[in-house]
């Protein structure tokens, strides 16, 4: 596995070994080892989710309270989307900046994205199909979103804003400020602190 860090301190592009021959293709598509070496903290797998979404589907940009919030290993097992890592953490040297990663059901590439990072997807492909393996159960009152299209993040979406699908919940979300007036968002200390608390091995 070749790991990249993104621009957003933290979030990771992860590119594995594909071992293909006449029956088809093998890959080691997470290991928790690997990540725990590059990340320096251990990734306990809670949960895992599915989403499908038809071409234009616009999901996020979602977050959930820290702590624990939630540590996130993204794939797309099926069409293509593109994926957005946001920096939410108040204090952050990229407080409000984002990357954006192209994953695929060829490439098989994957992102990490630690807890208290925003994250959203733009669906490239009908049925693009979106795994996601996270740290902590899903808890719907810890659970918050930042709208989208929010013109001071300023995701880039490859389709004319009339042609995308948002959900009337992250349509109606705040923006980055509003979020950060009202006391949603996590401190990249309190970020800092809690990675410091599941450090590899050490987990408290």
């Amino acid at each position: 596995m070749d790991f990249r860090e993104l621009q957003v301190p933290g979030a990771f592009e992860i590119v594995s070994t594909q071992f293909a021959d006449n029956r088809g293709a093998f890959m080691e598509w997470f290991r928790a080892d690997h990540l725990e070496v590059v990340t320096g903290r251990t990734f306990r797998l809670a949960q895992g989710n599915l989403s499908v979404s038809k071409k234009g589907v616009v999901r996020g940009i979602h977050f959930a309270d820290l702590p624990p919030s939630q540590a996130k290993f993204i794939s797309c097992v099926a069409g293509a989307v593109l994926d957005f890592t946001v920096d939410i953490r108040v204090g952050s040297p990229t407080f409000g900046e984002w990357e954006s990663v192209h994953l695929d059901s060829e490439s098989r590439k994957g992102v990490f994205i630690p807890e208290g990072v925003g994250h959203a997807f733009v669906a490239l492909t009908d049925d693009a199909v979106v795994s996601y393996v996270v740290t902590a159960v899903f808890n719907a009152e810890r659970e918050h979103a930042i709208n989208p299209m929010d013109p001071d993040i300023a995701l880039d979406f490859p389709f004319p804003s009339e042609e995308l699908l948002i959900s009337p919940k992250d349509q109606d979300a705040p923006s980055l400020r509003q979020a950060e007036s009202d006391g949603l968002l996590p401190t990249y200390q309190d970020a800092l602190d809690f990675y410091a608390s599941m450090t590899a091995g050490r987990e408290r």
